[in-house]
């Protein structure tokens, strides 16, 4: 087939015998499609260039991951250096090509004609040059954007023998026929539908037409032993070497699978896509199947995700964004009812949970929702409001318990799908459509919590599980696993960084390294919504098939100014910290204490981030007989409590890298431990605002406020109470 930037062209085989010296450029795994950027810029065609094997789903079907990809621009006559694996069969003997470099001498001439002909230029010809530069810039910032989507991401998945946007049950309730994969597929998430759309419509090229998905895939074989001792106690030297048996002869084994399946519809990135469209579609929706495999036994259980289907968005570029409604109550009506009738005639019943504040500015956006179910008025709708970040203030995640305690009936009610080689012995009876503001951090915690009430019921029914016995220890911390890089690949590719709560779905319980990497990745969130999000926003869009309404050069000068910016932002927030601890020392201290040091710092306690979401700003005072936590409140800019604490109250301060379960340490951390009315136990946990990624692992060098305050301190400590 060859392929022009409008239309795909087919040529019997035989032509490639009569073809002048065709070359072979490598191997590729198969074709995702084509796009064009910009009408500026040309038609490029997308290849996988590089496949992973995530695992076999039942009946032995492989499914891989997308990991690198080629792009050939379509207007291109000279074959390009791809980089692809070389085919064996035309480069025998060959292990890496060769690549032709020009001679000193040829660069030098070429160089100088080069220099001739920039002086020889016009003055309206330099205008065609900037122009150009500009072009190619652009084309090189939306390339690198594309990469990263299908490289950086882990978001794209495929199969060649199964069907990965169908749940078992969809697919169960297809009469069996010989009609190619593509053909059976469910519309909503074949992701590069609109790509291939020119090897579709000339219905002779099933063989090249791959159904990508957008979201998650992982499959991994447990092992139900309760007498499995720990992977620390397995370390331990005290502990004798034990011999190895065949588990399946003592312990049932099962293999469970996680598929989230991203809608094509209304895709895009968070702060540029929010609510229901004129269609219906919401933004950031997933299917989630979660695949249970036992001898011939497969059970599947379908949750979904998405936006609250009112018309509302999030303006600006602030840390956290207020929400708002864009459209009247009347106006709303239409487009919700246009979303819930699609579920329902695709899930027959739908059991809202939703999960934003019922207090605050989420408010807002849960009372537009309930009220619009109201008018909707629907039997087949279950509406369920779980106030979560009240009742998992402090870091009590497993209060998500009283949640499904609560619903525990539902759940059993709905069932799930189960089949074995006879066919369908049960089918799940609606789905849970689960929603915070984002469908991200809380969603992914509510939705494994109901998923693994679900597996076990399921365990239990196959005689896998005995029926008074919880999930062993190691499946259970598996299973916490895989949902935890589920939510993790969802936050990628709808708000760039990983799930906030990542790390009580791997442990089960909410640590301090958890709470500060959320400081992290909300900054990171804050940060990354700027620009990447509108460049981000328009490859998807393009590669959807729809027209790209943002003036992408204008952006990408922004972009550039914002830089200087941000470089001025900086020192200008230097000098407003400077000025707040002058202005607060005044205030704060009495007159019979010296000033010795001030100090802006994030405070990471754990029951204020969980309570408001964001990093809390403090003022760190430091006197010669007391030290000030003063409280910062950005929106109304000024200070609104502190508290003073006598160095003698001091009794310990630690002072180290932020523990974190995984990679590097980010932040150096700061722990003051103090008696409050002779009690122990009390400690403020401090960090610095930003960190320097050059210093990253080093203790106290990698924090200069924290060590210049330890320093300052350490001196009076021993003047106030001689220790």
């Amino acid at each position: 087939a060859s392929f022009h930037h409008k239309i795909c062209t087919l040529f019997p085989a035989t032509d490639l015998l009569l073809a002048w010296n065709p070359i072979c450029l490598g191997l590729v795994e198969g074709v995702i499609g084509k796009v064009q950027l910009h009408t500026d810029l040309p038609w490029w065609l997308l290849l996988i260039r590089q496949k992973a094997l995530i695992g076999k789903l039942p009946g032995d079907h492989e499914v891989y991951k997308i990991t690198k990809i080629a792009v050939i621009p379509l207007s291109e006559t000279e074959p390009q250096d791809l980089e692809l694996e070389l085919c064996k069969k035309h480069h025998f003997g060959i292990n890496k090509p060769e690549k032709i470099t020009q001679s000193p001498d040829d660069s030098k001439f070429l160089l100088k004609t080069l220099t001739q002909i920039k002086s020889n230029v016009s003055a309206p010809n330099k205008k065609k040059i900037k122009e150009s530069k500009e072009k190619e810039r652009l084309e090189k910032r939306l390339l690198e954007e594309l990469f990263k989507m299908f490289m950086d991401s882990d978001s794209f998945y495929y199969s060649l023998t199964y069907d990965l946007t169908n749940s078992v049950q969809r697919q169960s309730a297809c009469e069996k026929t010989d009609l190619s994969l593509w053909r059976k597929v469910d519309d909503r998430f074949f992701w590069n539908k609109h790509m291939i759309e020119d090897l579709i419509v000339t219905d002779v090229m099933d063989f090249w037409i791959i159904p990508i998905i957008q979201g998650f895939v992982q499959i991994e074989e447990l092992v139900v032993n309760y007498s499995e001792s720990s992977d620390d106690e397995k370390s331990s030297p005290e502990t004798p070497p034990q011999e190895s048996t065949c588990v399946d002869d003592i312990h049932p084994t099962f293999l469970v699978a996680l598929i989230s399946r991203r809608s094509r519809h209304r895709a895009g990135m968070r702060y540029k896509r929010r609510g229901v469209d004129k269609n219906g579609n919401v933004a950031n929706y997933v299917e989630t199947e979660q695949l249970i495999h036992v001898h011939n036994h497969t059970l599947s259980f379908v949750q979904t995700r998405g936006s609250v289907p009112v018309f509302w968005s999030q303006v600006g570029y602030r840390y956290n964004p207020r929400p708002r409604l864009d459209k009247s109550e009347n106006e709303t009506v239409s487009c919700f009812r246009a979303h819930f009738e699609e579920q329902l005639k695709n899930y027959k019943k739908q059991v809202i949970i939703n999960l934003v504040d019922q207090t605050g500015r989420e408010k807002i956006i849960g009372d537009a929702y309930l009220k619009q179910v109201l008018l909707y008025n629907n039997a087949n709708l279950t509406y369920v409001s779980f106030d979560f970040h009240e009742h998992c203030r402090g870091m009590k995640f497993e209060n998500v318990q009283t949640l499904t305690d609560a619903i525990h009936d539902i759940i059993l009610d709905m069932k799930w799908c189960w089949v074995d080689q006879a066919g369908v012995i049960c089918k799940q009876e609606g789905i849970f459509r689960v929603n915070c503001m984002d469908c991200l951090d809380r969603t992914n915690v509510v939705q494994a919590a109901i998923a693994r009430v679900v597996m076990e019921q399921q365990l239990k029914k196959l005689g896998v599980m005995p029926p008074e016995q919880p999930l062993p220890v190691k499946c259970n911390r598996i299973y916490q696993i895989i949902w935890a890089n589920n939510g993790d690949a969802i936050s990628r590719q709808y708000a760039g960084t990983a799930a906030l709560k990542g790390d009580f779905t791997r442990t089960g319980e909410r640590k301090l390294a958890g709470v500060m990497k959320d400081g992290v990745n909300s900054a990171n969130r804050y940060y990354l919504n700027r620009f990447r999000d509108a460049y981000r926003q328009a490859v998807i869009d393009l590669m959807q098939g729809i027209p790209v309404t943002e003036d992408l050069y204008s952006i990408f000068t922004k972009e550039k100014e914002h830089e200087a910016l941000h470089k001025e932002n900086l020192r200008s927030h230097q000098e407003l910290v400077s000025q707040l601890l002058q202005s607060y020392m005044k205030l704060l201290l009495p007159d019979d204490e010296k000033f010795h040091g001030g100090w802006a710092l994030i405070d990471c306690d754990p029951s204020l981030i969980d309570a408001t979401h964001k990093d809390v700003d403090v003022l760190l005072l430091l006197s010669n007989s007391a030290y000030y936590v003063a409280y910062y409140d950005d929106e109304i800019d000024k200070v609104n409590q502190y508290q003073r604490l006598s160095l003698e109250a001091l009794e310990k301060i630690e002072i180290g890298p932020e523990p974190t379960l995984f990679g590097k340490p980010k932040f150096s951390c700061m722990r003051l431990h103090y008696k409050y009315k002779d009690t122990s136990g009390y400690f403020h946990t401090l960090r610095a605002v930003v960190r320097n990624p050059e210093e990253d692992g080093k203790v106290l060098k990698s924090c200069k406020s924290l060590s210049h305050f330890c320093s300052l301190l350490s001196g009076l400590q021993y003047v106030v109470t001689g220790k």
